[in-house]
């Protein structure tokens, strides 16, 4: 049985989709990578051990606008899933990642906050294009499986907020029946070079334990489009994936 495209018409105030060559500042791309694209998809309907989203095809219904924000982000990274349970459980005592506090109170510059520079979008919305690709031993089920999103996306429901590449930027969706025509409010058309397609490994399911593994496109905006390659095509350049 051939996967069906499921559509969504996406939106939100803002939206930053970090530059990975960007060390320090984040900068965002012009459009939505098809990790993020991929993540709204996930927040609806996902079950990582029956099948994966494919992002097919991007429509940008209006064209990229910037502005700038200072945000203040936390120097620490959360601990590993281990560690954290090993806090719950009562076998280790837990360590606090401190929000905010100078030399004199956490001993060290590597805690606390910073601020960071962000040149996000804003009033962003998109035509997102997916197909649900089950695992082998699931192709049975897929009629099921993209009826129950379509239900969950035309009522609105999702397991967690979907986001714009940072939690604080909400997206909010809608289910289009892929007849519905758009418009977009300007023409928009660029080459953006090695675009980052997802951080993770999809040729097989995932599990909280993968290490990343970064994949590579060149991106191509044609008149407001931007068409995704299966993740599987030579167009995709494929990192190593590293085990944590």
């Amino acid at each position: 049985m051939r996967s069906q495209e499921q559509v969504l018409d996406v939106r939100g105030d803002f939206a930053c989709f970090t530059r990975p060559e960007l060390k320090v500042e984040r900068f965002s791309y012009p459009i939505i990578t098809p990790s993020a694209a991929r993540g709204i998809f996930d927040a609806i309907y996902c079950n990582r051990h029956e099948f994966r989203w494919q992002i097919s095809r991007v429509a940008c219904l209006g064209p990229p606008s910037y502005i700038a924000l200072r945000r203040n982000e936390v120097k620490e990274k959360a601990p590993k899933p281990d560690t954290i349970l090993a806090w719950a459980s009562g076998k280790s005592e837990p360590v606090p990642i401190w929000a905010d506090g100078d030399r004199g109170l956490l001993g060290t510059d590597e805690k606390g906050r910073t601020q960071r520079q962000t040149m996000a979008l804003k009033n962003v919305r998109y035509r997102l294009h997916a197909e649900i690709r089950p695992w082998p031993g699931f192709e049975s089920g897929l009629a099921g499986m993209e009826a129950q999103f379509r239900r969950r996306a035309a009522h609105g429901k999702c397991v967690y907020q979907p986001y714009f590449g940072c939690r604080e930027f909400p997206a909010y969706f809608c289910l289009v029946e892929e007849s519905e025509p758009w418009t977009p409010q300007e023409p928009f058309s660029t080459d953006l070079g090695l675009m980052l397609y997802d951080v993770f490994d999809l040729s097989r399911p995932g599990t909280c334990e993968d290490g990343p593994c970064i994949s590579l496109f060149l991106a191509v905006v044609r008149e407001n489009v931007m068409i995704v390659p299966p993740y599987e095509s030579d167009a995709v350049l494929k990192g190593v994936r590293r085990e944590r």
